[in-house]
């Protein structure tokens, strides 16, 4: 009997077949082990010896393990083809060579990069040792995030309360957001104005052109600067008449661009299909796993994660026999193209991301992918066969046009497809003419004097530079050199998580704490989140796993300097800390409101001074004057909240409360947003407040349900037995009953203001007896059902969240946000249950 270890057991069911009887293929479902997320899991005083723990999880799949290798004669390691997947290897062959149960046991190491029969077996003719160097180069990696993550957030906790951590590449990636955002807060919008004429040629056709030169001079984009100067040259521009003085015709090609890269897929499918980086690598991973075809599981596409842009020669064959057939010979090249990675760092020993079999067309899949699988198998497809297309070819013409005054010249550019090439199947981007600008002009000769029809000024006004998506970033990142590939969607993730950024309109905009952070580490630990260093950094730990840097010694060089500079900084104390940040983030915290106004000076007494402060829960501005002035005001903001607490991230006014006449407004607090009625009159007294109930957003909540939240507690009535009153209310954790200092779970928000007096009673004595359950609470509601009105929604359960409707439930899978579920993922999850029930 043969052992074969893969990653997940989708693979090993799929494997097993392949391979029959002789071979038992089980999963090690990821990693088995990793570094415990504590103090002293890397220790550099003892020559960085890292103290792995297995993962409770994983010891399941040990056991199995260790039991099917009784009476084995071979192991095979067939985790996946990548950085990750040696070490898994390697983890697992560790554990089991401690535990003495390789005695008498070759072991082996294959990888593939498709599941499919054939490269199966091809791999397994071809077994190899474990990569030492690649081995080294994951050892150094998790190493240094874990060194940097466990000296860098403590700091940051001392220093910035309210700082969730810091990473090596996730810092760097904040910053890069960061720094973005401080330069759209500076910039300031110039005046210009362009000139335009409209002509029509002398056989009677329009044309548009543009202000070439003015006064013998080249009009440059800023040089018209006001309405007066465009007023000018345009009674100027209209006095005169016009001669076509040359005409230029440009031939040009676009070639096509190479087949896909964990990067390159992560931002076209984002541009093109709306995708997130990592819904992209969910996606991809089960086309990678494969479906079932024909009675057998087969993978779709290749390893997905790879910088690599080559493909193998067998593919390429496959490819040019499919575009000569289905396109004719005059879109196949005369020799395959090759392609080569412009990346910074990248390694070319994996296969670009294609189709395993590009005979196998997208229609022909269609019924056996879900939809977001068939997008992202068409790109994959059609990028691929495109790639080795035949250029499309352009001609561009340019039509210049002189005033027979001699003062200005205009000139008409347009460009026409001659040739669509590989246009006929796939363009990048997302849209298609507008990308490839084509604009067609009429036919026309020189000398010929075409008749102006008419003179357009207009104002136009510099932007600032645009804030980074998804697929923006991770091209930046890639640029630059920082992180690998494989890595972006988790720290993407990751920044979410830690509230630093959120995303609007698929941008990403940095959270003020988020922007602090930076500030601090571009203060104290600047060179860890230069841009340059840290892809030095990375380049460092590729060639360790080129065998030409020992990982140790790259260690240790780090450590030394880190971890002095982190002991320098805890030292110094927290106001300097903060005057520091003043300086360094003062046109973000400090904006000028009036000329010759000092921006720090307090607005609510007469000689204090503003400047950031850290509470328990973040940083807010406050006044040097404190406790005698309670001043203080949210970052990035021009009102003041004067409520003697942290300030809020944000505040909504709904409107008037019609007893108090006071302001009811929505803020966000330590545990999320909530309402609150007016503010603080004297030192220590607290405003009116009301949990936003769970499920809703605080734009959702209207007046009338934020004064009926901020009524609560209800009082329902008295206990028949004690005479002590029960009150409904809505808490932390959801909407209650109360007695006594006795508490029992509702299932919904609306019960708070409809339980009555019996139903209460029973309620808590339920609790009390142990038959009460806490409700399920709505997560997110879709309304009716498009096909039988009743309601859809998504709810938290006790076992995590579902889709509801009517007696059917449908887990949500792990992994997958339940608050932002669309309604077709929602529906697919319900149709999957009830065929699974039947």
């Amino acid at each position: 009997m043969n052992v074969v270890i893969v990653e997940s057991p989708a693979k090993a069911k799929t494997i097993n077949k392949y391979l029959g009887p002789d071979f038992k293929v089980l999963a090690s479902f990821g990693h088995v082990r990793d570094l415990p997320s504590k103090d002293g899991s890397v220790d550099p005083a003892n020559d960085f010896a890292m103290n792995w723990a297995v993962d409770p999880k994983a010891k399941k799949h040990l056991t199995e393990i260790e039991k099917a290798l009784k009476g084995a004669h071979t192991l095979y390691l067939a985790t996946d083809p990548d950085r990750e997947g040696e070490a898994i290897a390697w983890h697992v062959l560790d554990i089991l060579t401690k535990k003495k149960k390789l005695v008498g046991i070759e072991t082996k190491r294959v990888a593939f990069n498709a599941i499919t029969k054939s490269a199966i077996s091809e791999a397994m003719a071809h077994p190899r040792e474990l990569d030492k160097e690649l081995i080294d180069a994951y050892l150094a990696r998790r190493a240094l995030d874990y060194l940097v993550g466990f000296t860098l957030s403590p700091v940051l906790w001392r220093k910035l309360p309210g700082a969730r951590s810091a990473g090596r590449v996730q810092s760097v990636a904040l910053r890069i957001i960061v720094d973005r955002e401080l330069e759209i807060d500076k910039f300031n919008p110039e005046e210009y104005w362009s000139v335009k004429a409209k002509f029509k040629s002398e056989a009677g056709d329009n044309f548009e052109s543009r202000l070439y030169s003015y006064e013998g001079k080249k009009v440059e984009k800023m040089d018209i600067k006001n309405d007066a100067q465009a007023a000018e040259i345009k009674a100027r521009v209209k006095a005169s008449s016009y001669q076509i003085s040359a005409i230029t015709k440009k031939p040009m090609q676009r070639h096509p661009a190479a087949p896909f890269t964990t990067s390159t897929l992560q931002q076209e499918a984002a541009r093109k299909l709306r995708f997130t980086a990592r819904q992209t690598m969910q996606v991809a991973q089960k086309l990678y796993e494969g479906k079932n075809i024909g009675g057998e599981v087969t993978g779709l596409i290749t390893y997905m994660r790879t910088d690599g842009v080559s493909i193998a020669g067998e593919a390429i064959a496959q490819a040019r026999g499919l575009i000569g057939s289905s396109f004719g010979d005059k879109y196949l090249p005369s020799s395959p193209r090759m392609y080569k990675s412009k990346a910074k760092n990248a390694q070319e020993a994996h296969e670009a991301i294609r189709p395993v079999n590009l005979a196998l067309k997208p229609g022909e899949v269609a019924d056996i992918l879900n939809a977001d699988e068939l997008k992202l198998y068409d790109l994959i497809w059609k990028r691929t066969l495109a790639s080795q297309m035949s250029s499309a070819k352009l001609e561009q013409t340019a039509v210049t046009l002189d005033a027979a005054d001699g003062v200005s010249t205009f000139r008409a550019s347009g460009q026409v497809t001659v040739f669509d090439g590989f246009y006929v199947l796939y363009h990048e981007g997302r849209d298609d003419k507008k990308e490839r600008g084509e604009t067609l002009l009429p036919a026309m000769t020189e000398g010929e004097q075409p008749a102006l029809q008419g003179v357009e000024t207009k104002q136009h006004f510099t932007e600032p530079p645009p804030r980074f998506t998804e697929a923006s970033l991770v091209k930046r990142l890639e640029e630059l050199g920082i992180g690998r590939p494989s890595t972006y969607a988790s720290t993407l993730s990751v920044l979410r998580a830690r509230n630093y950024v959120h995303m609007d309109k698929n941008r990403f905009i940095p959270e003020d704490k988020g922007i602090v952070v930076t500030a601090f580490l571009e203060s104290f630990f600047d060179k860890y989140v230069e841009y340059d260093f840290t892809a030095s950094l990375e380049e460092e730990l590729d060639k360790i796993s080129a065998g030409k840097l020992d990982w140790k010694e790259v260690l240790r060089s780090f450590w030394t300097d880190f971890s002095k500079r982190a002991e320098d900084v805890l030292a110094i104390k927290t106001r300097e800390v903060l005057d520091n940040l003043n300086e360094h983030l003062e046109a973000h915290i400090f904006p000028v409101e009036e000329e010759g106004v000092n921006p720090r000076k307090c607005k609510s007494c007469d000689d204090g001074e503003l400047s950031l402060k850290v509470g328990r829960y973040g940083s807010f501005i406050g006044c040097s004057n404190y406790p005698e002035c309670r001043f203080t005001k949210q970052l990035g903001t021009n009102g003041n909240d004067k409520n003697g607490g942290l300030p809020a991230d944000g505040a909504q006014v709904l409107g008037q409360d019609p007893e108090t006449g006071m302001d009811v407004v929505i803020k966000t607090g330590r545990f999320g947003p909530y309402i609150q009625l007016g503010e603080a009159v004297e030192k220590g007294e607290k405003p009116k407040r009301a949990p936003i109930p769970k499920g809703k957003t605080p734009d959702q909540v209207e007046l009338e349900e934020a004064l009926k939240l901020l009524s609560l507690p209800r009082t329902i009535g008295d206990h028949p037995e004690t005479g002590k009153p029960i009150t409904a209310a809505i808490g932390r954790y959801g909407p209650y009953v109360a007695h006594d200092g006795k508490f029992a779970s509702l299932a919904s928000v609306e019960e708070v203001f409809e339980v009555g007096i019996n139903r209460a009673v029973t309620v808590l004595a339920e609790k009390k007896s142990g038959n009460n359950r806490r409700g399920a609470t709505t997560i997110k509601d879709f309304g009716a059902h498009p096909e039988d009105g009743k309601p859809l929604r998504v709810l938290d359960g006790r076992y995590g969240p579902y889709v509801n409707h009517v007696k059917v439930n449908a887990t949500v899978p792990k992994g997958t946000n339940p608050e932002t579920l669309t309604l077709e993922q929602a529906l697919e999850l319900l149709a999957a249950k009830k065929a699974k029930s039947k």
